[in-house]
């Protein structure tokens, strides 16, 4: 069995086949016999786990097992109290309430920059937002942020369970340790 952590970088699908001009999975060396557990639309980064254990596959992608995917959103303006309470409570979007989640400002992180990258605006600020979800619809981030009038520049998934990128860098790729893996397995028990 494989079990491979990659930062998936901007502009790459979460699939094998390339659509609409943007590179896929297909672009960066992976062993045969590996698939997604789970996905990140085109325009987010980050962390994605590839495998090719069916039931690990399900723990991480399939709602029902609520693993925590922890993501790194740059908003536009400076969040605010009343709109973070509002995310922790659960936001109505247009497929029904989303679940509480933990969501909290956040200091610039360091990242490697973005190709291309954010555009910059000299009159508006932004800030960035640290969410924690147990479930994962299309798009949920980016539609609950402009849902409480924060929309998002740039998205980073961080961590899935207590998998995080720490220095993996974009377009990077290794296999999961077995401390990461028992990590893993021990939050599904």
């Amino acid at each position: 069995m494989r079990y491979i952590i990659f930062y998936k970088p901007y502009g790459v699908l979460s699939q094998f086949t390339s659509a609409h001009g943007h590179k896929s999975l297909a672009d960066f060396g992976f062993p045969k016999g590996v698939y997604p557990a789970g996905r990140l639309d085109a325009d987010s980064e980050g962390l994605l786990l590839l495998t090719s254990d069916g039931s690990f596959q399900s723990c991480i992608a399939e709602p029902k097992h609520k693993t925590p995917k922890v993501y790194l959103a740059q908003v536009e303006r400076v969040i605010s109290a009343e709109a973070l309470e509002k995310l922790e409570k659960g936001v109505v979007l247009n497929d029904g309430p989303t679940l509480p989640c933990r969501a909290r400002p956040a200091e610039e992180p360091a990242l490697p920059p973005r190709e291309p990258p954010i555009r910059f605006r000299k009159t508006v600020p932004v800030s960035w937002v640290e969410i924690e979800l147990k479930e994962g619809r299309n798009r949920q981030v980016r539609r609950m942020l402009a849902c409480v009038g924060f929309p998002v520049l740039r998205l980073i998934r961080r961590a899935i369970g207590p998998v995080r990128l720490d220095d993996l860098n974009p377009g990077r790729w290794r296999e999961l340790t077995a401390l990461e893996l028992r990590a893993l397995y021990s939050k599904k028990a």
